[in-house]
């Protein structure tokens, strides 16, 4: 039985408060933070990314999408936002994620364009990271989705030590060289190959 909110109208998925803050958090007023990555680029994270939260949405949750992948975000692409606008903030300063097919998104690409990939150095790298995590305004949620860049970077190790994750799932394709960056504990060892090219 989906619950409804009084207060603006959107339908929760069976097992949602209707209240996203109920139980323990991890961000305040975020029920959980679910990372998604992948060991090499080009394997579909960031069309994951995009369809769970819409997926998500559709059975009621309240749902956040950030695109953690500050060197190179396709999100905005993805989802039709306007790139290179800054956002809005609130009085106390918090930055007001866009709204888009009910989802709360945030990306570089909104700042500087998708077409134009940011230069930085680590240090800045991270402190966007977390300005996007909690310098956001964000409200409440069931499920914040990160969008991660691939590989095992300073993204990566900034949101495994500043940010308990519910939950993780990584992207990859059947081939080799895809299988032996990202194996899975439950995934069975990646074909061998006889050598031959």
């Amino acid at each position: 039985m989906q619950t409804t909110d009084p207060h603006d109208g959107n339908q929760h998925a069976p097992g949602a408060s209707s209240r996203a803050s109920a139980g323990p958090e991890k961000l305040p007023g975020i029920r959980h933070v679910i990372a998604v990555g992948s060991g090499k680029g080009g394997v579909g994270k960031s069309t994951v990314s995009v369809n769970l939260a819409v997926a998500l949405q559709q059975i009621g949750g309240w749902i956040g999408l950030m695109d953690a992948d500050i060197l190179g975000p396709s999100i905005p692409g993805m989802l039709g936002l306007p790139v290179g606008q800054p956002p809005t903030t609130t009085p106390d300063g918090k930055i007001v994620p866009a709204d888009c097919h009910n989802l709360k998104v945030m990306s570089m690409g909104m700042l500087t364009g998708d077409d134009n990939p940011a230069i930085l150095r680590g240090p800045m790298v991270t402190k966007y990271l977390r300005m996007f995590i909690g310098s956001v305004e964000w409200g409440h949620l069931d499920y914040l989705l990160l969008d991660l860049p691939p590989g095992t970077g300073d993204t990566q190790l900034t949101l495994a030590q500043s940010y308990p994750l519910s939950d993780a799932i990584i992207v990859t394709t059947p081939q080799d060289v895809s299988l032996k960056i990202a194996p899975s504990p439950e995934s069975p060892p990646a074909v061998q190959s006889d050598g031959k090219c």
